[in-house]
């Protein structure tokens, strides 16, 4: 069994991970033990906790938002996730197997994988089919629901808390998505499904 530490942003990611991702994984021999950042994530932040948790770990990998990030400036989610793993590199400071260690930051944010399925959100207090046919054309606006945009007028969490003003993301988002399976949304979210198929591979890349 491989022991994968996730580094995640806070409350929300960590229930998504205890509660739908590790029964997942551990299909495939992989359990995963997610860790409060509680925010606030930056490259250093980030690299810091998780080169703390590569020494008790077999892998360490994190589950975190371009949406929010701190000190992004220009940089693409994927120089994003090299400036952590250099901050790892920098923290660790010596020989290691760096195979062991892949950042993940979800573009744009956690909450646009809900937009896969919006009929899910029916299960949200206040939830109308006129909210749900809203929700539907901000989906069908964009290529997949990882492209939902991210200013703070715009990013996906934004959008469904001006139309579902009772919704909480961390009661409800990991629901949603035990509610629209794994599955349907690997099937609109490629940065999401390559990354969750590194993890089912860890295993197998391991033996």
């Amino acid at each position: 069994m491989i022991r994968l530490a996730i580094a995640a942003e806070g409350e929300t990611e960590v229930r998504f991970v205890a509660d739908v991702l590790a029964s997942h994984l551990l299909q495939f021999g992989v359990a995963p033990t997610p860790f409060d950042l509680a925010g606030q994530i930056t490259a250093a932040k980030l690299g810091r906790e998780m080169a703390n948790l590569y020494w008790n770990f077999d892998s360490v990998t994190s589950l975190v938002d371009f949406y929010g990030f701190r000190g992004k400036g220009t940089d693409t989610v994927d120089q994003l996730e090299q400036k952590v793993f250099n901050e790892v590199d920098a923290k660790i400071s010596r020989s290691w197997n760096q195979s062991r260690v892949f950042p993940y930051v979800q573009m744009h944010e956690f909450e646009g994988l809900l937009f896969t399925d919006v009929r899910a959100f029916a299960a949200v207090p206040s939830a109308s089919p006129e909210t749900i046919q809203t929700l539907g054309s901000i989906h069908s606006g964009f290529a997949t629901p990882e492209d939902i945009n991210d200013s703070s007028e715009t990013a996906p969490s934004k959008r469904i808390e001006k139309l579902l003003p009772r919704y909480d993301k961390v009661v409800h988002g990991p629901d949603l998505i035990a509610d629209i399976g794994l599955d349907a949304i690997r099937e609109q979210c490629p940065r999401f499904n390559g990354w969750l198929s590194r993890l089912e591979s860890l295993a197998q890349d391991s033996a």
